[in-house]
């Protein structure tokens, strides 16, 4: 993985493609050539994800944005950071595309992670001279992305990166801050996303995965990258990653509420209450490794001894995404994202009902965790973190599809039923 963007490519083996995008005007240059077009079938599977967008209405404002999938969101990083991925190959034609109402679907995505520190990952391969738009659009979407989206990006993970864009890169080099380009790293195979994050939670484009298997199989042995580790057994007291079933039976007095969760919610109840952003920063990823290995081993943990607020924010949030099933279960997956249709006065009890047919266990999870962030929504005043904010970073993590992955017009509906929860805990655990 490679973070050096911003400097010397070569610039005499990049002078063509230089010279190729200077040949006239921003507003009318042409892109180079990158790949072939897509195929036949590529474009029946891109017009057949029409079906694929059950969440918007197919009269919605962004019905014809979300319906190709091109954004999604897929839970957060080894950092404990949001993840955004942006699909190249899931881009229809640019005359089937308003890139304009793309770039708004873009910005309405990021805007509900903005405030809190995130990850983007583009995947680049399938951008053809097909589906590329125009150079100007580039442009301007920079602009449009202003200091509140650049702040709080972490990182920009180019995957698969080409010539063209490592070309486009420099052509846009006196636009980019040299603090912005620090955050940009290339990203040349798919296992290298293991350091990041954990590439079963990305619904990876299956033309993605093809042509990453055709890059490795195209190399030397010798020069072959190494393969996604593959998953360790779980250890005899593993907590991260197992069924909250199997973690009661192990708790010797068969308590329904993992330690972990117990461990980070005591310190931030007693600790963490008036931190400012609480939930919303990233942690050392070396620590966050190192605690989970702790807890994994049997070891006790202590956040009391570390007094570090983030780092047992992310833990926390770590293990309600790692659990095998999400808190809320797949079972509930549709009631939640079709939740809005149910009359606001009826709301309530429709909530309580469903809350109610969850596993004992998950029940007193839920209750547990919502009880402690309605503490964390009353110091709102100081720690800026209202239900609203709380329902972005927790939604997610609460409730996510068998795929793991989701788009905007599924996460509104999660997250918004998260915000009504911890609206309304007082009379759903009554």
């Amino acid at each position: 993985m490679s973070a050096e963007l911003l400097v010397d490519l070569g610039e005499d083996a990049l002078a063509p493609e230089l010279d190729r995008l200077k040949l006239s005007p921003l507003e009318d240059q042409k892109w180079p050539p990158d790949a072939l077009a897509m195929s036949n079938s590529e474009m029946e599977i891109s017009q057949s994800l029409a079906a694929g967008s059950p969440h918007l209405a197919w009269d919605h404002p962004f019905y014809d944005i979300a319906r190709h999938q091109i954004i999604e969101v897929a839970g957060d990083d080894n950092f404990g950071r949001k993840v955004i991925v942006f699909n190249a190959c899931r881009m229809p034609p640019h005359h089937e595309l308003d890139h304009k109402k793309l770039l708004m679907y873009l910005k309405g995505t990021l805007d509900q992670y903005v405030e809190s520190d995130y990850t983007l990952i583009y995947f680049h391969h399938g951008l053809t001279g097909e589906n590329k738009p125009s150079l100007s659009w580039v442009r301007e979407a920079y602009k449009e992305f202003d200091r509140k989206y650049k702040k709080n990006i972490k990182a920009l993970y180019i995957v698969h990166p080409t010539m063209f864009i490592k070309t486009l890169l420099i052509l846009f080099k006196p636009l980019i801050s040299f603090k912005f380009g620090r955050k940009i790293n290339y990203v040349s195979y798919l296992s290298e996303l293991e350091d990041v994050v954990k590439c079963d939670q990305l619904v990876i484009p299956e033309r993605v995965q093809e042509y990453d298997n055709k890059l490795r199989s195209s190399l030397k042995p010798s020069a072959q990258p190494p393969m996604s580790p593959p998953r360790s057994p779980p250890l005899p007291n593993q907590l991260f990653g197992v069924p909250l079933a199997v973690l009661r039976q192990r708790s010797p007095d068969c308590d329904p509420v993992p330690v972990v969760m117990k461990d980070t919610i005591s310190f931030l109840s007693e600790r963490g209450l008036e931190i400012e952003g609480i939930f919303r920063r990233s942690a050392n990823v070396t620590l966050v490794k190192e605690v989970q290995l702790r807890y994994n081993s049997g070891e006790a943990v202590s956040f009391y001894e570390m007094e570090d607020f983030h780092l047992a924010a992310v833990i926390l949030k770590t293990f309600i995404r790692e659990l095998p099933e999400p808190l809320l279960t797949y079972q509930l997956y549709n009631d939640v994202v079709n939740f809005a249709a149910v009359p606001s006065e009826n709301q309530v009890a429709a909530m309580k009902a469903l809350v109610a047919t969850l596993p004992e266990e998950n029940y007193a999870t839920l209750r547990y965790l919502v009880t402690f962030l309605a503490q964390v929504a009353d110091n709102s005043e100081i720690n800026k973190m209202t239900n609203s904010n709380l329902a972005v970073v927790f939604g997610p993590n609460l409730l996510w599809g068998r795929d793991n992955a989701m788009s905007l017009s599924a996460i509104g509906p999660i997250n918004n039923f998260t915000r009504t929860l911890l609206d309304q805990q007082h009379l759903v655990f009554e």
